[in-house]
């Protein structure tokens, strides 16, 4: 179910800060139309700590409505509160999602037996399968691949996304999970890497702007044309690395406002990317015919 590439959608907001759902269903329908693989709403790129508990299942429920159960939705599912993580996944859960995204719990650094008892109260808590997040950089704390396996015994845990960036520990996850479990790339411009060694996909940021393209670098991997897929990395590579340029999801939802896709909207502590930044993501955005030299917003995004 979750194969491919899955986009970490943005969460847009209006001018004065209020959900702007209109934009939301205009987006995960430019997705699904692109041909991406499933959609994952509410993770760190959907800005979910400054959500709010109704929020945070509206802009679900949104996107489970768009999907109407033909592409699969991985519902953003984390915190370091275990109990208030645990209420959520049941809610998410009423409310059709297909599966949970679940970040290790940030802040609290838990030692690997804590990881385990968190995960492990959710798991019991909810049937939906589990993809475990790790993304040591703002969580502070990082699953190895002993650890992973032994989250991998929980039968709903199926799945990881890896975002260390550490690809020798990617590599050593795949010698100690069951075959069928799910290693995602948590990183753009490691999913053809991790493809060769036999990952299933990626949760992408960089599809948020160029769906298209990402599902089908994607897809090339999974069906072993890793000549083709190298080639649309190649192409993207300068669009991956920019996203990152300052932390996410600044950058991609202001290369996406150039783009015409959505109001230039963050919530604190989130801000605009710097003059410098904004300079540098309107030159990539340009060189990659998103919008026009003028600056218009009025280029051809995600094709």
């Amino acid at each position: 179910m979750f194969q491919g590439c899955g986009t970490a959608l943005v969460t847009p907001f209006r001018p004065d800060q209020s959900l702007d759902e209109e934009t939301l269903r205009r987006l995960v329908q430019r997705q699904i139309e692109a041909g991406i693989h499933f959609l994952v709403p509410c993770g760190t790129t959907g800005e979910n700590p400054t959500l709010t508990r109704p929020e945070h299942l509206r802009v679900v429920e949104i996107t489970l409505d768009e999907a109407k159960k033909k592409t699969p939705v991985l519902a953003g599912c984390g915190g370091n509160n275990t109990r208030e993580v645990v209420a959520l996944a049941r809610d998410l859960e009423a409310l059709g999602a297909d599966g949970l995204l679940v970040v290790t719990p940030f802040y609290n650094k838990p030692t690997p037996d804590g990881l385990y008892e968190h995960f492990s109260a959710v798991a019991q808590a909810t049937r939906l399968p589990i993809v475990v997040y790790n993304v040591p950089g703002r969580t502070g704390v990082n699953v190895d691949p002993a650890t992973l396996a032994r989250l991998a015994t929980l039968e709903t845990v199926i799945g990881v996304k890896e975002a260390s960036g550490n690809i020798s520990q990617i590599a050593a996850i795949f010698q100690v999970v069951p075959k069928d479990f799910a290693v995602l790339s948590g990183d753009d411009a490691l999913t053809v890497p991790v493809l060769s060694l036999g990952g299933l996909g990626v949760i992408s940021v960089a599809s948020n702007e160029v769906p298209f393209p990402m599902a089908r670098m994607t897809s090339l991997g999974l069906e072993g044309d890793f000549p083709g897929a190298v080639e649309i990395h190649r192409r993207l590579h300068a669009l991956m690395e920019i996203n990152f340029i300052e932390s996410n999801p600044g950058p991609v939802k202001a290369a996406m406002a150039m783009m015409g896709l959505l109001e230039p909207v963050w919530r604190l502590p989130a801000t605009t990317p710097r003059p410098d930044s904004l300079r540098k993501i309107e030159t990539v955005l340009t060189d990659l015919g998103l919008i026009p030299h003028d600056g218009t917003g009025a280029g051809t995004p995600g094709r």
